[in-house]
Protein backbone atom coordinates (compact mmCIF):
# COMPACT_ATOMS: atom_id res chain seq x y z
CA UNK A 1 0.00 0.00 0.00
CA UNK A 2 1.32 3.43 -0.92
CA UNK A 3 2.18 5.39 2.23
CA UNK A 4 0.99 8.71 0.80
CA UNK A 5 -2.57 7.49 1.29
CA UNK A 6 -1.99 6.56 4.95
CA UNK A 7 -0.92 9.97 6.22
CA UNK A 8 -2.32 13.38 5.49
CA UNK A 9 -0.07 15.60 3.44
CA UNK A 10 1.46 18.30 5.58
CA UNK A 11 4.00 21.06 5.40
CA UNK A 12 6.27 21.69 8.38
CA UNK A 13 7.45 25.28 8.70
CA UNK A 14 10.51 26.68 10.44
CA UNK A 15 10.73 29.99 12.28
CA UNK A 16 12.63 31.33 9.26
CA UNK A 17 9.68 30.34 7.03
CA UNK A 18 7.33 32.27 9.32
CA UNK A 19 9.61 35.33 9.14
CA UNK A 20 9.51 35.15 5.34
CA UNK A 21 5.71 34.92 5.35
CA UNK A 22 5.46 37.99 7.60
CA UNK A 23 7.84 39.80 5.23
CA UNK A 24 5.53 38.93 2.33
CA UNK A 25 2.50 40.30 4.17
CA UNK A 26 3.83 43.64 5.38
CA UNK A 27 4.06 45.39 1.98
CA UNK A 28 0.49 44.33 1.13
CA UNK A 29 -1.15 46.55 3.75
CA UNK A 30 -2.38 49.77 2.20
CA UNK A 31 -3.95 51.38 5.28
CA UNK A 32 -3.35 51.92 8.97
CA UNK A 33 -5.29 49.88 11.47
CA UNK A 34 -6.63 51.23 14.72
CA UNK A 35 -7.14 47.77 16.20
CA UNK A 36 -6.21 44.14 15.70
CA UNK A 37 -8.23 41.10 16.69
CA UNK A 38 -6.08 38.00 16.98
CA UNK A 39 -7.91 34.68 16.74
CA UNK A 40 -6.71 32.26 19.38
CA UNK A 41 -4.74 30.09 19.30
CA UNK A 42 -3.35 30.00 15.77
CA UNK A 43 -3.28 33.73 15.25
CA UNK A 44 -1.44 34.63 18.44
CA UNK A 45 2.12 34.45 17.12
CA UNK A 46 1.52 35.85 13.60
CA UNK A 47 -0.72 38.54 15.11
CA UNK A 48 1.95 39.54 17.61
CA UNK A 49 4.58 39.75 14.88
CA UNK A 50 2.30 41.84 12.66
CA UNK A 51 1.19 44.10 15.51
CA UNK A 52 4.82 44.92 16.21
CA UNK A 53 5.71 45.44 12.53
CA UNK A 54 2.63 47.58 11.84
CA UNK A 55 2.83 49.44 15.17
CA UNK A 56 -0.68 48.41 16.23
CA UNK A 57 -1.01 48.84 19.98
CA UNK A 58 -4.75 48.16 20.33
CA UNK A 59 -4.48 44.34 20.21
CA UNK A 60 -7.48 42.21 21.20
CA UNK A 61 -8.32 38.49 21.07
CA UNK A 62 -11.23 36.36 19.98
CA UNK A 63 -11.74 32.68 20.76
CA UNK A 64 -14.29 30.75 18.71
CA UNK A 65 -15.58 27.20 18.98
CA UNK A 66 -17.80 25.30 16.60
CA UNK A 67 -19.62 22.68 18.66
CA UNK A 68 -19.67 19.23 17.10
CA UNK A 69 -23.03 17.93 15.98
CA UNK A 70 -23.91 14.37 15.16
CA UNK A 71 -23.62 13.31 11.54
CA UNK A 72 -20.70 13.49 9.16
CA UNK A 73 -21.20 16.96 7.64
CA UNK A 74 -23.54 18.49 10.22
CA UNK A 75 -20.65 20.03 12.20
CA UNK A 76 -19.95 22.29 9.20
CA UNK A 77 -23.34 23.90 9.79
CA UNK A 78 -22.85 24.54 13.51
CA UNK A 79 -23.20 28.12 14.76
CA UNK A 80 -20.03 29.54 16.28
CA UNK A 81 -19.74 29.90 20.02
CA UNK A 82 -17.68 32.95 20.98
CA UNK A 83 -15.75 31.94 24.07
CA UNK A 84 -14.03 35.30 24.14
CA UNK A 85 -14.64 38.47 22.13
CA UNK A 86 -13.72 42.14 22.65
CA UNK A 87 -16.30 44.52 24.06
CA UNK A 88 -18.10 46.45 21.31
CA UNK A 89 -16.65 49.79 22.38
CA UNK A 90 -13.13 48.44 21.78
CA UNK A 91 -13.78 48.05 18.03
CA UNK A 92 -16.63 50.47 17.32
CA UNK A 93 -15.65 52.72 14.42
CA UNK A 94 -12.13 51.26 14.15
CA UNK A 95 -10.33 49.89 11.13
CA UNK A 96 -9.64 46.40 12.49
CA UNK A 97 -7.22 43.79 11.17
CA UNK A 98 -8.28 40.23 12.02
CA UNK A 99 -5.38 37.77 12.09
CA UNK A 100 -5.26 33.97 12.08
CA UNK A 101 -2.67 31.48 10.91
CA UNK A 102 -4.65 29.63 8.21
CA UNK A 103 -7.85 30.11 6.22
CA UNK A 104 -8.93 26.52 5.68
CA UNK A 105 -12.70 26.29 5.64
CA UNK A 106 -12.85 30.00 6.50
CA UNK A 107 -15.53 29.50 9.15
CA UNK A 108 -13.64 30.89 12.12
CA UNK A 109 -12.22 34.03 10.55
CA UNK A 110 -15.48 34.77 8.73
CA UNK A 111 -17.43 34.44 12.00
CA UNK A 112 -15.04 36.89 13.69
CA UNK A 113 -15.16 39.28 10.72
CA UNK A 114 -18.97 39.30 10.81
CA UNK A 115 -19.02 39.90 14.57
CA UNK A 116 -16.52 42.79 14.27
CA UNK A 117 -18.65 44.30 11.51
CA UNK A 118 -21.86 43.86 13.56
CA UNK A 119 -20.12 45.64 16.47
CA UNK A 120 -19.44 48.66 14.25
CA UNK A 121 -15.83 47.91 13.32
CA UNK A 122 -14.36 47.95 9.83
CA UNK A 123 -12.75 44.50 9.51
CA UNK A 124 -10.18 43.16 7.09
CA UNK A 125 -8.77 39.65 7.32
CA UNK A 126 -5.20 38.39 7.21
CA UNK A 127 -3.69 34.90 7.34
CA UNK A 128 -0.33 33.37 6.63
CA UNK A 129 -1.79 30.53 4.54
CA UNK A 130 -4.94 30.50 2.41
CA UNK A 131 -6.32 27.16 1.20
CA UNK A 132 -8.75 27.97 -1.64
CA UNK A 133 -9.53 24.27 -2.07
CA UNK A 134 -11.12 23.92 1.40
CA UNK A 135 -12.98 27.21 1.76
CA UNK A 136 -16.69 27.05 2.34
CA UNK A 137 -17.23 30.62 1.17
CA UNK A 138 -16.99 30.44 -2.62
CA UNK A 139 -15.09 33.39 -4.01
CA UNK A 140 -14.53 35.04 -0.62
CA UNK A 141 -10.94 34.97 0.50
CA UNK A 142 -8.76 36.75 3.02
CA UNK A 143 -8.01 40.39 2.32
CA UNK A 144 -4.34 39.60 2.88
CA UNK A 145 -2.47 36.30 2.77
CA UNK A 146 1.18 35.40 2.38
CA UNK A 147 0.81 32.20 0.36
CA UNK A 148 -1.59 29.61 -1.01
CA UNK A 149 -1.58 26.05 0.27
CA UNK A 150 -3.34 22.78 -0.36
CA UNK A 151 -1.70 20.93 2.53
CA UNK A 152 -2.05 20.91 6.28
CA UNK A 153 0.43 23.42 7.66
CA UNK A 154 2.33 22.68 10.87
CA UNK A 155 3.91 25.76 12.41
CA UNK A 156 7.12 25.75 14.46
CA UNK A 157 5.20 26.48 17.66
CA UNK A 158 3.18 23.27 17.10
CA UNK A 159 6.09 20.87 16.57
CA UNK A 160 6.83 18.24 19.22
CA UNK A 161 3.63 18.99 21.07
CA UNK A 162 0.28 17.26 21.20
CA UNK A 163 -1.16 15.30 18.29
CA UNK A 164 1.21 16.80 15.72
CA UNK A 165 4.25 15.23 17.41
CA UNK A 166 2.69 11.79 17.03
CA UNK A 167 1.78 12.35 13.36
CA UNK A 168 5.19 13.77 12.49
CA UNK A 169 7.04 10.87 14.10
CA UNK A 170 4.99 8.24 12.22
CA UNK A 171 6.89 6.48 9.43
CA UNK A 172 6.12 7.74 5.96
Amino acid sequence: MNSEFNYPKHQVLTWRDVDKLIDLLIPQFNREYEAMVIITRGGIIPGGLLAEALDITHVLTAAVDFPAETGKDRSLMAWPEFIQFPAEEKILGRATLIVDDVWGSGRTITAVKNKVSAAGGFPETCVLHYNPYRTLFGNQKPDYFATLTSTRVIFPWEIDRGADAERLSAPV
